[in-house]
């Protein structure tokens, strides 16, 4: 019995397959388009499902979607109405998407799939809390799911225990988190709904200097967690912006113009939000814990993949274990509405192995033989050499103790915004250069970004303040006290990016500036490869630790094909490109042509 899942039309659309249950497939829209966080309806990422399902879509049981599109349209009109005449212009924008596409979800389904069968719709919050639950390693557990809003619900919590998912109670718009955080990340000037990531990595740059004008004007947070939000200084519900004229009077003036340079005034409100979206989220997490009795939490929503907030909740709150969904975010949903339809709807047990989910390391979108790369490189007559596997790990992890950045393209692509070992760009944790090296030079970016570690997963405590697994990097922890280099005297004077510089510990690229790290813990069963790699680091320097990085540039999806690794790998400063069992060497390639045209494409066989 196969079940299809689909999420689209807002942002990071993606498709995902399970078949009796178990997950066959599943990958975002924006990996084939190259069109990051795409939106449009998942054509391309139902393809790919069906064909790993080795399926059509008549032999489908059904299809699920991940909300419900009638009433999420029914609390835009009624905000629209409350705010009436105000809003008129973004009204008459937002109209003809809904009344050509977003209200005729089954048409669509039945066009371009061929379908003619059944179409389940879950709640949006539904479709988090069953993405968090049903994979996770808990026969029962409390969910807590944060976003912008779905149709109407921005956060809710409840109980999944066994097969069923139930909400206990809900936080309703235009009262957020999620939005929140995005209203900020507009007036720090990054984008809405796709760099929200970037002011979690600018605020240990800046002061809380803004938290008591945050509780004074704009939320009244309760000791729940609960609050109402002042929409006096929000524009959201009606018009084109998040924020408005009394926000810029309470934050020092306009908001930042994209690309302009970050000035303290940036670090200090992004400091701020942290620091009371970190509030919220324990108030949040106890009190669910409070009402619910639960042991166990697991989460979902677009908040989610706030690592920060989840680390504390992980120290500070009163759970025994967390388990966090790698695709938190609306992708998410479309894996979540299926295994609803499955579990909850057709009333099929769950398979719980204890300690291990069943999201499969997450890896579930496509993979590539060693001989379809070969013949990718033979047709484009790209320079390479074939490794034999047994010899890939100690020859890479050789390179990588030289600091040579490596391309590193392998296996099935990960499900979720974090690149895990699969389609990544890696290198030594131990260089004090390789921070700046990598932000600048290869991904394009700001140079403030951090880095996370892979490390092995029986050697996280040696080096970090955690004692559990975070395989899919969604967990933020301190680096322990002997790994620490303490700053000195001049150092601690240092304000804002200033403080980027300075080497925090003995692994210096991939330790924040509040010496902290966003953590990956590696399997040899989720990833044999890649631990083997690491391993073989490990034997020849003494740290188990090395850089993980997504494998992609600023502004671009990370890659999913061979076409698109290497032409990254020519654009960047990257050292060696490793294509499954072939290693391709920056100094033996000739020179990317301007018109990238000239790659000759091919398909899977």
């Amino acid at each position: 019995m196969h079940i299809l899942g689909i999420s689209c039309y807002y942002h990071d659309s993606a498709a995902a397959l399970i078949k009796n249950g178990k997950i066959l497939a599943a990958a975002q829209e924006e990996r084939f388009t190259r069109k990051k966080h795409d939106h449009n309806f998942p054509v391309n990422a139902i393809a790919y499902c069906l064909k790993q399902g080795g399926i059509t879509a008549a032999d489908l049981a059904c299809v699920t979607f991940y909300d419900k599109p009638l009433i999420k349209f029914e609390r835009i009109l009624e905000t629209y109405l409350a705010y009436a005449p105000v809003g008129i212009k973004s009204f008459l924008m937002a109209m003809p998407l809904w009344l050509k596409e977003k209200l005729w979800i089954p048409s669509l389904i039945k066009k371009d799939l061929g379908y003619e069968g059944k179409i389940l719709f879950t709640e949006h919050h539904e479709s988090h809390a069953a993405s968090a639950f049903y994979p996770s390693p808990f026969n029962r557990a409390a969910f807590l799911t944060m976003d912008g809003v779905g149709e109407w619900a921005t956060t809710s919590y409840g109980i999944g225990d066994g097969i069923m998912v139930e909400i206990h109670g809900e936080l309703n718009f235009p009262h957020s988190l999620g939005l929140l955080y995005s209203a900020f990340t507009y007036f720090i000037g990054f984008k809405v709904n796709s760099a929200e990531y970037k002011v979690m990595g600018l605020a240990p740059y800046g002061e809380p200097k803004y938290v008591q004008a945050i509780y004074d004007y704009l939320i009244d947070l309760k000791e729940d967690g609960s609050f109402k939000m002042n929409m006096k200084y929000f524009d959201y519900c009606a018009g084109l912006k998040m924020t408005g004229s009394k926000f810029n009077s309470l934050f020092d003036g306009l908001p930042r113009q994209p690309e302009s340079k970050l000035t303290q005034r940036e670090m200090d409100l992004a400091r701020s939000l942290q620091e009371v979206t970190e509030e919220i989220m324990l108030r949040m997490a106890r009190h669910v814990h409070k009402e619910t009795g639960e042991e166990n939490l697991v989460l979902a929503g677009g908040v989610a993949l706030n690592c920060v907030g989840n680390g504390r909740i992980l120290r500070e709150g009163p759970y025994k274990n967390i388990w966090i969904q790698p695709a938190a975010g609306d992708a998410g949903g479309a894996l979540g509405s299926a295994l609803f339809a499955w579990h909850a709807y057709y009333g099929n047990k769950r398979e719980v192995q204890e300690g291990r989910d069943s999201q499969n390391g997450s890896y579930l979108g496509p993979e590539y033989t060693d001989d379809e790369i070969e013949k990718f490189l033979k047709m484009n007559e790209i320079v390479h050499r074939r490794i034999p596997q047994e010899e890939l790990p100690e020859m890479v992890a050789d390179l990588i103790a030289q600091e040579n950045v490596i391309g590193w393209f392998q296996g099935r692509m990960e499900f979720g915004p974090r690149a895990l070992g699969a389609r990544s760009i890696i290198g030594d944790a131990r260089s004090s250069k390789m921070q700046s090296l990598m932000n600048l030079k290869i991904k394009f970016r700001e140079s403030f970004r951090p880095f996370a570690p892979s490390v092995l997963k029986e050697k996280v405590s040696d080096y970090f303040q955690i004692d559990c697994e975070s395989p899919y990097m969604l967990l933020v922890a301190p680096v322990v006290e002997e790994r620490k280099i303490a700053m000195t005297e001049e150092q601690h004077k240092l304000f804002g990016i200033d403080k980027l510089n300075v080497a925090r510990s003995e692994i210096p690229a991939v330790t924040h500036i509040d010496y902290s790290a966003r953590i990956q813990t590696v399997s040899k069963e989720d990833h044999p490869l890649y631990y083997d790699l690491i391993n073989a680091f490990y034997e020849r320097t003494g740290c188990p630790v090395i850089i993980n990085t997504s494998f992609n540039v600023r502004g671009e999806p990370i890659v999913c094909r061979p076409e698109e690794a290497y032409k990254c790998f020519m654009r960047t400063n990257m050292d060696y490109l490793v294509l499954g069992g072939f290693l391709v060497a920056k100094t033996e390639q000739k020179p990317l042509e301007q018109d990238t045209n000239w790659m000759k494409e091919f398909e899977l066989d």
